[in-house]
């Protein structure tokens, strides 16, 4: 069993730079080789001990390393070296205690002996599996190229070979932590772009978005033109001004120009400006949105319906990073990150004659693919419950839908994608008089893809609702109802079915909300 958590201090000193960070056997060891982890601080009075090592610039908070290694004398003075170079250090000695530190604490860096009590290559895949983000570094006095090949086939970040120099060990400690830091900062960005309202789009943990919130976190903070297409509906500008907030143009204005919205002569001006007098009747000057003074973002949406004579002039701007506006003889730099957005396919625009080669090879530095929401159906109740939080807080009021009306909005195909799934919400709290959302809040055409248990369940204006749960005519047993029995089931039916809504049943039943009070008391219903 391991002993309690204990510190490692006080460490022997680390070896100079050139010195060789030798293998101990265990057998030579004395005293208890129970290493408990600990965290391993390096005094900053000790007499004869100069500056730390290495800093690692980006470990603020500090990185959590383990040190796994029977041997000793190395696991302590990888210790020392680790905590000067600013890691906050865990140590232990065999795969077991490597396990229990794992669990206790969310380590970023493992610095792990290949053979240990307990297997190295078993916890090394264990790691592998439970936290993919981790980065391990393996050490091992037997370095053969199979053993080396595995641990890199397992996949480890790097390998030592003991005996090993000090200033190797701070190399792959530091690369290793600049790894796991640029992964944790692209992390952060990810959970940024899921936190910042208005991104309803980006909403999802499907793989697929996983996917795309790691190549937005990548091109986030980069100046060259980004593509980015989808299926109309599926969130271009979303994923544009999530582009832009996570950038360092954040605090800029992002501009979005719609190209097939927009008549060509409205297009031009707004894009490449104009002097005053350039025109007729032209007594003003405008600048171009690719020359704004305060810079920012500019998303071109619909960039396959831009005519063609102002694809090659939006192509020179972007060649030449400069431009000059109509009427003007200063060219003015361009200010301005360009995004653009398809809906079509813009390589089979370019086979066609339809869009300039030169301006798709020029805007596809990078391309992002917005998967249609059919593609991702996974992502549907994250997507269902951020819209329903929206309108909770507009309205007040605490939305959900029914078990029925869920099903449906799971097995739609969603070919407006996200939009249409706003749309649809919108559409179910405006008409709803309660709080669930039911079948008949939805549009006409999902009522197709109800079951007949959910098509029963309706709770617009629907005769069929206002029905007896079990008709008189097909009782045998009891062939004569009273109209008094009939009246209590249909009260009762149409409250259970509005989940106890009784200002919503009063309107379907067509009686005042009083009336229905003193049938409720008449028939000693009270616990609905």
């Amino acid at each position: 069993m391991p002993q309690p958590l204990k510190p490692l201090n006080p460490f022997p000193r680390p070896a100079l730079s050139g010195e060789r960070l030798a293998s101990t056997s265990v057998s030579k060891i004395s005293g208890s080789k129970n290493i408990a982890s600990g965290t391993a601080t390096l005094p900053s009075d000790r007499p004869g001990e100069g500056e730390p090592i290495s800093q690692l610039a980006s470990a603020d908070p500090k990185l959590e390393l383990l040190v796994a290694d029977d041997d000793l004398p190395v696991l302590k003075a990888c210790c020392e070296v680790a905590s000067g170079m600013g890691f906050s250090v865990h140590a232990a000695n065999s795969s077991q205690q490597a396990r229990d530190v794992m669990r206790l604490y969310p380590i970023d860096v493992v610095l792990m002996d290949l053979r240990m009590p307990g297997g190295g290559l078993s916890l090394l895949e264990e790691i592998r599996h439970a936290r993919p983000r981790t980065a391990v570094v393996i050490m091992t006095a037997f370095a053969t190229v199979s053993s080396a090949v595995e641990a890199m086939r397992m996949g480890a970040t790097d390998y030592l070979t003991k005996p090993f120099a000090m200033d190797e060990l701070t190399n792959v400690l530091e690369r290793a932590g600049q790894r796991r830091s640029f992964e944790m900062e692209g992390q952060r960005v990810q959970g940024n772009l899921r936190a910042q309202a208005g991104f309803g789009n980006l909403v999802g943990r499907s793989p697929e978005m996983e996917k795309l919130y790691r190549i937005i976190s990548k091109v986030a903070n980069a100046n060259h033109p980004v593509l980015i297409l989808g299926e109309s509906g599926s969130g271009k500008e979303t994923v544009a001004r999530a582009i832009h907030s996570s950038g360092p143009l954040a605090t800029r204005g992002f501009h979005v120009l719609e190209c097939g919205q927009l008549a060509p002569a409205v297009l031009e001006s707004e894009l490449f400006g104009f002097t005053r007098g350039a025109y007729t009747g032209f007594d003003r000057s405008q600048e171009p949105l690719l020359a704004l003074p305060e810079g920012g973002t500019l998303f071109l949406d619909g960039i396959s319906e831009m005519p063609l004579d102002m694809q090659s002039r939006l192509m020179r701007v972007l060649q030449d990073r400069q431009i000059i506006p109509p009427g003007g003889t200063q060219p003015k730099p361009l200010t301005v990150r360009v995004l653009a957005g398809s809906s079509r396919d813009l390589a089979t625009l370019v086979a066609q004659g339809q869009f300039r080669k030169d301006l798709y090879y020029r805007l596809n530095v990078v391309s992002l693919r917005i998967p249609a929401l059919r593609e991702r159906r996974e992502d549907i109740p994250f997507l269902l419950e951020y819209f329903l939080e929206r309108m909770r807080r507009e309205r007040a009021i605490i939305y959900r839908f029914s078990p029925e009306a869920m099903d449906v909005l799971a097995s739609y195909d969603w070919p407006g994608n996200v939009r249409e799934l706003e749309s649809a919400i919108e559409r179910a709290c405006a008409l709803s008089s309660g709080p669930v959302l039911y079948m008949g809040d939805l549009p006409t055409q999902m009522h197709q893809l109800a079951t007949p248990d959910s098509t029963a369940a309706l709770t617009r204006v629907d005769e069929r609702r206002l029905q007896p749960s079990v008709p008189a005519a097909d009782r045998p047993s009891n062939p004569i109802v009273s109209i008094a029995e009939l009246e209590r089931e249909a009260i009762l039916h149409t409250i259970r079915q509005l989940h106890g809504d009784k200002l919503m049943a009063a309107k379907l039943l067509g009686i005042g909300k009083t009336t229905l009070y003193r049938k409720l008391k008449e028939y000693g219903i009270s616990d609905i």
